[in-house]
């Protein structure tokens, strides 16, 4: 079995309780991470805006509430998870439609931004992905990708690798109900490029102005980058988190 069909399976299985696990394993900074997200967007109270890999729909409710005017547009190629977004209390201005990171099923230059969150290590070909990204942008547009980071410092690293691969498992495992799982998404960070080799990713993959914001020393960053030959993004610096 492949990595995408690999994938797909786990997400199905853990769907239920991914929101609890999430929020468990990481005392609640993945909700403060999203908004940051979205912050980093600079959205315009219309804008159409995608969520890739939105799985059960937590950025992109965040979105929504930022675009009042526009729409948020969330896609995920688990079905599970989808149906466990459906049924949160979502804004009236929330889509959800099951399609493929690597074969978006939507027409070209169609949103004004994108996003996506702890999902692009899961990914088999990284800059695939940002080229299908980039191209159901419009020109100009802002893509933020959240995701777990290798910090720099060597104390960060450490402590925080001693908690991401020896007790994030076990948490993972006792409140997401599925051992296997949380077994494989720390490992999934091992041959993740690290911040500076995924800015390049982004700007090979055709995006410009590219920056990252590292999170708490590191141990999350946003990478942002603009579709090519578009002015500069006028977005807010975020401050690191000390949460």
């Amino acid at each position: 079995m492949d990595k995408g069909s690999t994938v797909r399976d786990m997400f199905q299985r853990i769907a239920g309780r991914y929101d609890l696990a999430n929020t468990a394993m990481s005392a609640g900074l993945d909700v403060v991470w999203r908004k940051q997200a979205a912050a980093a967007l600079a959205l315009a109270p219309d804008a159409r805006v995608l969520d890739v890999c939105c799985g059960t729909g937590a950025l992109t409710r965040e979105i929504a509430r930022r675009v009042p005017d526009g729409s948020a547009t969330g896609v995920d190629f688990s079905e599970n998870m989808l149906a466990v977004g459906r049924k949160h209390r979502n804004p009236d201005n929330v889509n959800y439609v099951q399609g493929d990171a690597l074969a978006l099923p939507f027409p070209d230059a169609c949103f004004d931004a994108a996003a996506m969150g702890f999902s692009l290590r899961n990914i088999p070909d990284i800059s695939a992905c940002l080229r299908e990204i980039g191209r159901v942008l419009r020109r100009g547009g802002a893509f933020v990708n959240l995701e777990i980071g290798k910090p720099g410092n060597p104390v960060i690293r450490r402590f925080f690798y001693a908690y991401f691969y020896g007790v994030l498992p076990q948490v993972g495992a006792l409140v997401g109900g599925d051992r296997a799982a949380y077994r494989y998404l720390p490992q999934s960070l091992i041959n993740f490029p690290d911040a500076r080799s995924l800015a390049d990713l982004f700007r090979t993959s055709g995006f410009a102005q590219v920056r990252c914001i590292p999170l708490m020393g590191g141990i999350a960053n946003l990478h942002i980058g603009i579709t090519a030959s578009a002015p500069a993004l006028d977005a807010p610096q975020l401050a690191v988190s000390s949460a």
